[in-house]
């Protein structure tokens, strides 16, 4: 993206950040920040992320999870990258023209809980996620889209008994 969240997070603390996007300007939106130690060109989704697996401590997904953005399948990329252990943050939007998204997005989720690859810390609604561009977007008829953020932990890989 632009490079809204890195500001978030380097306020936090956060130091060394990676970004990608599939939009070359913006990630001249998000370079002009000089928050990022490194920004790649990525479709997510389309392509494998740019990135040794198990390499990150926390991968964050704010924004484009979402109808006509990026699929649900990138979940197990999302997955390959982050260490053992590490976080998964993502959000999506709660809107009624990404409900059928949202619910797919969720089963995937799911499935991968269900199979030890992760386990869910948080799943929380925000009611006034950002604001609506038309009113039959707004959630509850206030003028904003509500949203889910999703945090997960990626399962340390289960010791084999040799022998």
């Amino acid at each position: 993206g632009d490079g809204a969240l890195s500001s978030q997070l380097h306020r936090r603390g956060f130091r060394c950040l990676h970004g990608v996007d599939g939009s070359a300007g913006m990630l001249e939106r998000a370079r002009s920040t000089g928050l990022y130690q490194e920004l790649r060109l990525c479709i997510l989704g389309r392509e494998p992320l740019p990135a040794p697996a198990e390499h990150y401590d926390a991968v964050t997904v704010v924004g484009a999870l979402g109808e006509g953005q990026v699929p649900s399948t990138v979940l197990p990329e999302l997955l390959r990258v982050t260490k053992p252990g590490g976080f998964l943050c993502l959000t999506t939007r709660s809107n009624p023209s990404n409900l059928r998204y949202k619910a797919e997005l969720e089963a995937a989720l799911g499935q991968l809980e269900r199979s030890g690859a992760w386990q869910k810390l948080l799943a929380q609604e925000v009611e006034y996620w950002e604001r609506a561009t038309i009113e039959e977007e707004s959630t509850q008829g206030n003028g904003y889209i509500s949203g889910v953020v999703y945090i997960y932990q990626k399962c340390p890989v289960p010791h084999v008994e040799e022998g």
